[in-house]
């Protein structure tokens, strides 16, 4: 059983920076940052996999940098120039296994419970 627990959420204003955190607990293929905001689906954020393959979204590109840190079994998610649609729950998302895509939600067999970052205008 993976346990993973995000912490880094807040409230930034337009163009700031936060950085979310996910430390897991068992073994992982790979780790990923999804975020939903009010009233829309769960989308991809960005993913690393222990090997050091790195995904992003479209929308976060050149804006967000994802790391880890094996040592500790943590992931990082640095965010800058934030904007106001960045606002949204962000959740540590991993996968046991190299199985389906790393892009989908549905392919994601562990949770976290999720960081709230707001982004003010």
């Amino acid at each position: 059983q993976v346990q993973l627990v995000e912490s880094g959420g807040g409230l930034a204003q337009a163009g700031g920076s936060l950085r979310l955190s996910c430390v897991a607990s068992g073994r992982t293929y790979n780790i990923a940052w999804f975020r939903q905001a009010p009233g829309k689906e769960r989308e991809f954020v960005a993913a690393i996999s222990w090997s050091g393959d790195i995904y992003y979204g479209d929308s976060v590109k050149a804006r967000f940098t994802i790391s880890r840190e094996m040592a500790e079994n943590t992931v990082y998610l640095e965010m800058n120039t934030l904007k106001p649609e960045d606002t949204a729950v962000y959740y540590c998302a991993a996968r046991s296994r190299r199985s389906g895509s790393v892009y989908t939600r549905e392919d994601y067999h562990y949770w976290g419970q999720g960081t709230q970052v707001t982004v003010s205008s």
